[in-house]
């Protein structure tokens, strides 16, 4: 049974000086690359971000629920409120960022092949990297992580996962006629969207 998904945008683009989600790449948005390869890999797709995406109102949008940018794991506990209360039979939902268009098509069921328990939490890596917000995400783990977001400065993923049940799933480079590729190639700068332009036609 595939599990829901969440897209997180809900971060400032402060690198690139304007919402990066709605930047062109090729022939769509960098949102809207995300937003086809990962909506027929999940049963649901919900996006996470401050407002309503125009043009896809077609899909749920779910604002933080806390206040204050506490950055993507208020987006991560979002999507455990959300799909707690909307999909109680699920026990985890997949997680993507809004800026990463290259994303594996075989990403979720690969992360799901590799859970193990309704605590386990599964993320991908590639290039000897971890890439935690392409994740899968136990729901059970909701009070904890509230807790953990409301307790001093805990924000960085990396430190949450530190204290969990996690495993990594490891994915290797798109080999395409321009190049190696990281798939979770992901856009923060006018630079890197103009490389992400070379590899927009793998994106067709």
């Amino acid at each position: 049974m595939r599990p829901p998904g969440l897209i997180l945008a809900g971060g400032r683009s402060s690198r690139m000086g304007e919402n990066k989600a709605q930047l062109q790449l090729g022939r769509d948005s960098i949102l809207g690359h995300v937003v086809r390869r990962l909506g027929p890999q999940v049963s649901e797709l919900a996006i996470n971000a401050a407002d309503p995406v125009p043009g896809l109102d077609t899909y749920t949008h779910v604002s933080d629920s806390l206040d204050g940018q506490l950055g993507p794991l208020a987006g991560i506990l979002t999507g455990m409120r959300h799909y707690s209360a909307h999909q109680p039979e699920a026990s985890h939902f997949a997680s993507a960022p809004c800026d990463s268009p290259f994303l594996p098509p075989d990403l979720v069921s690969r992360l799901t092949a590799a859970c193990s328990t309704a605590e386990t939490i599964v993320i991908a890596t590639s290039l000897e990297r971890r890439h935690p917000v392409f994740g899968l995400w136990p729901v059970a783990l909701a009070e904890g992580l509230e807790r953990w977001l409301l307790k001093g400065d805990n924000r960085r993923i990396g430190a949450f996962l530190d204290h969990h049940h996690l495993v990594t799933v490891d994915f290797q480079p798109l080999q395409t006629r321009y190049g190696s590729l990281d798939p979770f190639f992901n856009i923060n700068t006018p630079e890197e969207l103009a490389h992400a332009s070379t590899f927009a036609e793998i994106l067709a």
